[in-house]
């Protein structure tokens, strides 16, 4: 049972609850509240929510990537909240009521919380209306910060551990108190909804590190500014200052000077360096930006390469969750923006290979092979590449082609290159004509047709 359908966060708790082994250590030595933190600290490492991932992510039939990621971190949350309650010596009775109030506190909807914990007093059970109206929320919740994954900042993971923490503060004010103060709670979520817009000032800094972002870029942020649904006025506050950001760096002295627990300085950076792996390079701005940021943070050099290598084999671990959120698998999702820097880069390279296939034979059939979507044969993709070869030594901007996967490279830009690069008998014309020097007659390039016999 999964998002969408009624009643999927009772039986999620219901089946946590049902599965959950008590803590064997849970009346260890010291103080209940010590021990939890101490606990909390190894989950959050070892579920991988410290980069906020969890890498135990269940593959479920019928649903998207993000929505598998989404429940296994409520999943993630739910099991710590029975952790927590076997350390702090809540007995079993109504653990699934107590969590599902839990989970409203966390979401921030106080007045839902209060329906729920007076319904549950007065009644024994909560009110049905109520617990879907709270699923909704959970679902737009989880949803909301993996739209916009390239225009936009990587904020559902450093989001995803800030609610984390948040999450763990509140289930051990409850069950360590018996109950959780609604004003307890509002100040809990608003540190929280603060370390969020500190991390979305950082990262918008590093986004603009390089170059202004587009219009469409800086719409993307903002609507992932808004989607963090941070409470006045550090909301509308946050919006502010990051449109400032897009025209004037941030003086980082001064922004992160009210970061004062290692912790939380380490948390900013690890999340910085995080944000810039995913795009597969680092800009010498990026890394000056980084640098920088570690010396406002009070982070040595030392530890900042220690960072990035943690930082560098968690992403390697676990690439494929994390790039739900950055990369999507067809050139459509990619954006504009993408596809027409591309398109500059290599428009002249592709322009290039269609004159010089037309010189070479085979290249010419194979490449409207390709074209069709046939597959070529090994001996066939061998001869290919030799060719791709001799060309790239004559035209650098081929030798992608020519490299390892250079054949599934071509494939995959016939869908986001300009169509010159496919035989005539598959496009119209869309280009000025080339050169007289290299053009034909009528001034149309155009290859032989898979089954022509090649050119003399």
């Amino acid at each position: 049972m999964g998002f969408g359908q009624s009643g999927w966060f009772t039986a999620l708790l219901e089946q946590e609850v049902a599965e959950h082994q008590p803590l064997v250590d849970a009346r260890a030595p010291g103080s209940p509240r010590a021990r939890a933190r101490t606990h909390v600290r190894m989950v959050l490492h070892d579920s991988g929510l410290l980069y906020g991932t969890p890498e135990q992510v269940a593959a479920s039939e019928g649903m998207t990537r993000e929505e598998q990621l989404s429940l296994a971190v409520l999943r993630t949350l739910v099991r710590l909240a029975l952790d927590l309650a076997d350390i702090s010596g809540l007995g079993p009775e109504r653990r699934v009521e107590r969590i599902t109030i839990l989970f409203a506190v966390w979401s921030g909807h106080l007045r839902l919380a209060e329906t729920l914990q007076t319904t549950l007093r007065r009644t024994g059970a909560l009110p049905r209306r109520s617990v879907r109206r709270l699923e909704t929320l959970l679902e737009d919740r989880a949803m909301s910060l993996g739209a916009d994954p390239l225009y936009g900042l990587l904020l559902h993971n450093g989001a995803a551990y800030v609610d984390a923490q948040l999450f763990a503060h509140l289930a051990l004010a409850a069950w360590l108190h018996k109950a959780l103060g609604l004003q307890q709670a509002r100040r809990r979520l608003a540190v929280a909804a603060r370390q969020k817009a500190l991390l979305v000032e950082v990262l918008t800094a590093l986004a603009c590190s390089e170059r202004p972002p587009t219009p469409a870029a800086r719409r993307a942020i903002l609507r992932q500014v808004d989607s963090l649904g941070l409470p006045a006025p550090v909301g509308p506050a946050l919006r502010a200052r990051v449109k400032e950001v897009f025209h004037e760096q941030p003086d980082l002295n001064v922004l992160v000077r009210p970061v004062r627990s290692l912790p939380l300085r380490r948390f900013i950076l690890q999340q910085t360096v995080l944000a810039s792996m995913v795009e597969g390079r680092r800009s010498p701005p990026e890394l000056s930006f980084l640098r920088a940021l570690a010396r406002a943070l009070r982070i040595a050099p030392e530890t900042l390469k220690e960072i990035e290598g943690e930082v560098a084999e968690f992403y390697a671990e676990n690439r494929s969750v994390l790039d739900v959120f950055t990369v999507r698998e067809n050139a459509a999702s990619l954006g504009e923006e993408w596809v027409g820097s591309m398109q500059r880069t290599l428009d002249d390279g592709a322009r290039a290979l269609v004159v010089e296939a037309r010189m070479m034979g085979e290249l010419s059939v194979f490449l409207g092979k390709l074209a069709i979507g046939q597959t070529l044969t090994p001996d066939e993709r061998r001869r290919m590449r030799l060719e791709l070869i001799d060309l790239a030594k004559a035209i650098p901007a081929l030798a992608a082609f020519a490299a390892p996967g250079g054949l599934l490279l071509l494939a995959a830009l016939a869908k986001v290159l300009p169509f010159s690069i496919l035989p005539s008998a598959f496009q119209a014309p869309r280009r000025p004509a080339l050169p007289a020097e290299v053009a034909p007659a009528d001034g149309a390039v155009r290859l032989a047709h898979p089954g022509d016999a090649p050119p003399r």
